[in-house]
């Protein structure tokens, strides 16, 4: 579990066993408490650590960089999120996974991407940046003004949404801190919709009255959430 604070940007430094079936892949590594079996947020997908590399056992390395773990993309993972375009040198953000005496300073992240978005604009808004994205429209149910949204592993807030599209106002700090500041219209962004509006969304869906996967469970319906301020 993940909070959607980035804590650092890596760099892919290598690619190997490319195929159908997944692809191994090497990051810089700017924790030193990192070790095999970890999960780690990495631009929004969570993977685990499957090796952790060190200059001591020959492991060619950047002065400014500490060490480098390895993880797998399975053919699922490639098959949701934009890491099949992954390319050696490109910056991605990563997350140690939340303890739980943590505080919890974004919102609940799984890294469970559940679909690739593109950003269509981006805008000046003062000292901040208006970025606009847009989706398959599948969950717009899910995207809410001031409700929560992970951008390629970042915590955000939504300013303003419509069919299959939304935009959010990102401050100076958080774009100086994450890949956000280099996104370039046209570019994909891994995805993931906030978790309690999903639970939220299931459990209606299955006690609603019009819903064919519904019965008469207690007696809810569309018109009776509006007449209580629900809908």
């Amino acid at each position: 579990m993940f909070t959607g604070l980035v804590e650092a940007i890596g760099t892919i430094k290598n690619l190997s066993g490319a195929s159908s079936r997944g692809v191994r892949c090497v990051v810089s590594l700017p924790f030193d408490d990192v070790k095999v079996g970890d999960s780690i947020c990495v631009s929004g997908v969570c993977v685990t650590v499957t090796e952790v590399l060190s200059r001591a056992f020959g492991y060619s390395l950047s002065e400014e960089t500490s060490g480098a773990f390895g993880f797998f993309l399975s053919e699922e993972t490639l098959s949701r999120s934009k890491f099949a375009s992954l390319a050696i040198g490109s910056h991605i953000n990563l997350e140690r996974a939340l303890r739980l005496s943590d505080r919890l300073g974004g919102h609940i992240v799984q890294g469970h991407v559940d679909e690739v978005g593109e950003m269509v604009s981006s805008d000046r808004a003062g000292e901040s940046r208006r970025l606009r994205f847009k989706h398959s429209g599948r969950h717009d149910a899910l995207v809410v003004e001031k409700g929560s949204i992970a951008v390629d592993g970042v915590s955000l807030t939504v300013s303003g949404c419509s069919k299959g599209e939304f935009f959010i106002s990102v401050i100076p700090h958080t774009l100086d801190q994450t890949t956000l500041k280099n996104l370039k219209p046209g570019e994909t962004v891994n995805l993931e919709f906030d978790l309690i509006a999903k639970c939220v969304l299931k459990g209606l869906e299955v006690h609603l009255q019009d819903k064919p996967s519904g019965g008469r469970k207690g007696g809810v319906n569309v018109n009776l959430l509006k007449e209580h301020g629900f809908a």
